[in-house]
C-alpha cells in the first residue's frame, strides 16, 4: 500500500478474498490456510489469468491484456518452483519400473490412452504441485512411445 503499487495490491485483495471465500465454504475454523490448502487455488487464479490473456489477446483488448500479465507475474511469485522437462523425464524414468512391480503399468499396451491417462495421474498426484500436468502428459507420452 506504501509503494501506491495499485495492480500489486489489487491482486493480493482479490488472492485474499479467495482464501476467505474458501475458508467460509470449508468451514476452516483456523486463522490462515495451510500451505497445502492455499496453493490449488493460487494455482487455479493462475490459470484463470492466463485463461482471460488468451480470450483478450483474441479480443484485440491489449489494455486488459497486460493488466492480466502484471497480476499473473504477481501470483506466479507464490507458486512454488517448477520442475523442468528434463527433470520430469527423469522421475518419470526412475517411478516406472515400481508402477510396472505394482501392475499399474503393462508394457504390453503402452499406446493405451487410459493408461496413460492413469499414468499422468498417479505421477502428477507424486511430484504434488511441482510440475504441470500437460508437462507431465507430454514427457510420459514421450517416454511410453520412443
Amino acid at each position: 500500500m506504501r509503494a501506491r503499487d495499485q495492480v500489486r495490491l489489487d491482486t493480493l485483495r482479490g488472492l485474499n478474498a479467495l482464501f476467505q471465500n474458501e475458508m467460509i465454504a470449508s468451514k476452516i475454523d483456523t486463522p490462515f490456510l495451510s500451505d497445502e490448502q492455499a496453493l490449488p487455488l493460487v494455482k487455479r487464479s493462475v490459470k484463470q489469468h492466463r485463461d482471460s490473456i488468451e480470450q483478450f489477446t483474441k479480443g484485440g483488448r491489449t489494455d486488459l491484456v497486460k493488466k492480466e500479465q502484471l497480476e499473473l507475474e504477481i501470483l506466479e511469485s507464490f507458486m512454488p518452483e517448477s520442475l523442468g522437462r528434463d527433470a520430469i523425464k527423469e522421475f518419470i524414468l526412475t517411478r516406472l519400473p515400481a508402477l510396472k512391480a505394482e501392475g499399474k503399468y503393462d508394457e504390453s499396451n503402452p499406446n493405451k490412452a487410459s493408461q496413460i491417462g492413469k499414468l499422468t495421474g498417479l505421477i502428477t498426484k507424486e511430484l504434488a504441485g511441482k510440475a504441470d500436468g500437460g508437462d507431465v502428459k507430454a514427457v510420459l507420452e514421450e517416454v511410453l512411445r520412443g
